[in-house]
């Protein structure tokens, strides 16, 4: 059932979720931690609920210190600063404006260095917050995905069939044989040199349909900053996943 597949510990107070995952290969209990502070507690298949509980709670202590050296999750909300291709945002909260959500600069005079910030500015009721504001993410992801991918299609002269955006986890791209292309949206967080290079990289993708030294080359010459991208998403890729946490 749903509910047995995850629990709460309490840690100083901070509630931590950890998700349950039954593998049958498993032989044994395992507590991970990934990105965005998510706990995973793999288990037998055989395993209880009440076994996964009691060894978690036996490693409280392994998990304090390894979130302890996590950074926090950021949610969407009034006041969060969140990145917007590459450079920081403040959320702000309009409640009685009309809209959905817009950019507005900061000031050119600060009195505070957040005041410096360009805003993110989410109109309406508080409770939709956070869905519009991610709403407009994806819609600038798509946006901003659909047009290169559209260029370095022309420039392989390739086809590709369809744009899907997404929440992926493990990775920030993908391409089928059939020609559809997959993103995560968090891209439209990270600079615009790193989104132009996951575009080129799924297109030369259409292609080359592996990682060979010919797929390397070709991608390189489609894409030179594909290096430094590469760099930025080994260095703050994680980093990402921290935003609007589920």
């Amino acid at each position: 059932m749903a509910g047995d597949q995850e629990f709460e510990i309490d840690l100083d107070g901070e509630r931590v979720p950890v998700s349950l995952v039954r593998r049958a290969q498993a032989r044994r209990y395992v507590l991970r931690v990934r990105a965005a502070r998510q706990v995973l507690l793999t288990m037998p298949a055989h395993g209880t609920r009440r076994e996964a509980l009691a060894f978690a709670e036996r490693q409280r202590d392994w998990l304090r210190d390894r979130l302890g050296k996590l950074p926090r999750n950021v949610r969407f909300e009034d006041g969060a600063v969140i990145p917007f291709r590459g450079k920081p945002h403040i959320v702000d909260h309009r409640p009685e404006a009309r809209g959905t959500v817009w950019i507005e600069e900061g000031d050119s005079a600060p009195l505070l260095a957040e005041d410096a910030l360009p805003r993110l500015c989410v109109a309406g009721r508080l409770l939709h917050l956070r869905r519009r504001l991610r709403e407009f993410l994806e819609r600038q992801a798509r946006a901003d995905l659909e047009s290169k991918v559209a260029r370095y299609a022309r420039r392989l002269g390739v086809s590709v069939q369809r744009i899907s955006i997404r929440d992926q986890k493990s990775r920030w791209g993908a391409c089928s044989a059939s020609g559809t292309v997959t993103f995560s949206w968090r891209l439209i967080l990270a600079p615009e040199f790193v989104l132009d290079y996951l575009a080129a990289h799924e297109v030369a993708h259409v292609r080359e349909m592996n990682h060979s030294p010919a797929y390397w080359r070709l991608l390189n010459e489609l894409c030179p900053h594909t290096g430094r991208a590469e760099s930025w998403l080994k260095a703050n890729g994680r980093d990402l996943h921290r935003y609007d946490p589920q």
